[in-house]
């Protein structure tokens, strides 16, 4: 069995959806539903049971426990980078993590987890993912904090040659409707570009960034769950990783190839970023991603331009969009 926690969640579903591709149904999923609409990232699925998170956590606890795992990948947390419940993150995205990281390296259990490229703060230290670099950055939000704090015990723990650690940059596509306030920009710009025929964008506040001039590394999930497929199958890879494209593109690169994918002229309008993440806001990240490639890992990634075209036409404009 394969478990996958936030298996209801955009990335953990879209691993599922992969899994299945892949022929693989004997999949646990663990998750927290609660009131919100991810249940539907579930439909399109094949597996075996759902489990609330909190009762996964009891069941690999007691002495009772018989389960014969493959792997645990781990992409359940709170992924929000505006959450300011710093005891919710601690124990959610840190304590949690940790509990389920001991149980499966006691029992020998493939274990990859999410972390975060908000772990690289402000970027002002660069954007590898050498140990050495993990053990001094500093983030600039709570919700890189508690990610940061795992990646900090799994390089105490040695733990990182027994497991996979990902630092996912700026991951879009479908599954991720469920999100709220932390979907893609693409989706957001697909809904503005639908209601009111143009997209606002965050104005800049360094002048060595032009407006919608800021750069991210934009990856979509199709070809990061391949990288997930990839480190499942080579338990012998192992670390902490980014994943990225390698290669920054603006805000402005992202809602023009929108407009494309939509077949409309670009009409983008930029107003005032709010105050109170003007200190917290990332200027520009770029994956570095020679410690993957050097672990064997054959990853490709879609040009922007082709994924977001991929993503809109074969899900946001379909009426399931859903994997």
């Amino acid at each position: 069995m394969i478990i996958v926690t936030g298996g209801a969640g955009f990335i953990g579903s879209a691993f599922v959806w992969k899994l299945n591709s892949e022929g693989i149904d004997d999949i646990l999923i663990v998750d927290e539903l609660g009131e919100t609409e991810k249940w539907k990232n579930l439909v399109n699925r094949r597996y075996t049971d759902y489990i609330h998170k909190d009762v996964f956590l009891r069941m690999i606890r007691s002495p009772q426990d018989s389960m014969k795992i493959r792997a645990i990948i781990h992409m359940g947390a709170c992924s929000s980078t505006t959450e300011r419940n710093a005891e919710y993150l601690m124990d959610n995205n840190y304590h949690y993590t940790c509990r389920l990281a001991e149980w499966a390296l006691s029992k020998q259990v493939r274990f990859i987890y999410a972390s975060s490229a908000a772990t690289y703060g402000d970027g002002s230290q660069g954007f590898s993912d050498e140990d050495a670099v993990t053990e001094t950055l500093r983030p600039i939000n709570m919700y890189g904090y508690s990610k940061q704090l795992f990646d900090l015990w799994v390089l105490r723990q040695q733990a990182e040659t027994q497991c996979a650690g990902i630092k996912f940059f700026n991951v879009f596509g479908p599954n991720e409707y469920h999100k709220g306030d932390m979907t893609s920009v693409i989706f957001k710009a697909f809904s503005q570009i639908k209601e009111a025929g143009k997209v606002r964008l965050f104005k800049s506040y360094k002048p060595e960034y032009g407006d919608g001039e800021q750069k991210r590394d934009f990856v979509y999930i199709k070809d990061c769950v391949d990288v997930l497929w990839w480190l499942l199958e080579h338990p012998e890879a192992n670390g902490i990783f980014n994943l990225g494209t390698a290669r920054s593109r603006t805000w402005n690169d992202l809602i023009r190839a929108v407009f494309s994918a939509m077949n409309m002229e670009p009409r983008i309008e930029y107003f005032d970023m709010p105050i109170e993440i003007r200190d917290q806001y990332q200027y520009f990240t770029e994956a570095k991603m020679d410690k993957l490639r050097s672990a064997g890992c054959p990853a490709a990634f879609r040009p922007l331009e082709e994924a977001v075209r991929d993503y809109v036409a074969n899900h946001l404009q379909k009426p399931d969009p859903c994997l």
